[in-house]
């Protein structure tokens, strides 16, 4: 599966268990309506900023993981 339709389906499965029709997640995320209709169609261009805001309103969490992430954190934990 492509990352758009993937992230497009993970919203909208989050939404319509949240009872929310597009416009009102719109509203709570302080967004165009036409946007979160557009994430769900599997836009690609679709800015960071406006994402975040939607994944808020849905309690829906990134987690950012790369080999670089991992050795990070393992420096991190032997400085504690």
């Amino acid at each position: 599966m492509e990352q758009p339709q993937e992230l497009a389906q993970i919203i909208r499965m989050h939404r319509k268990a949240a009872r929310l029709s597009r416009v009102q997640l719109a509203e709570l995320a302080g967004v165009g309506k036409t946007v979160v209709f557009d994430i769900e169609m599997g836009k690609e261009s679709v800015k960071l900023d406006t994402l975040r805001k939607i994944l808020k309103v849905l309690n829906i969490k990134i987690i950012w993981k790369s080999p670089l992430m991992e050795n990070l954190q393992n420096s991190e934990n032997e400085k504690s």
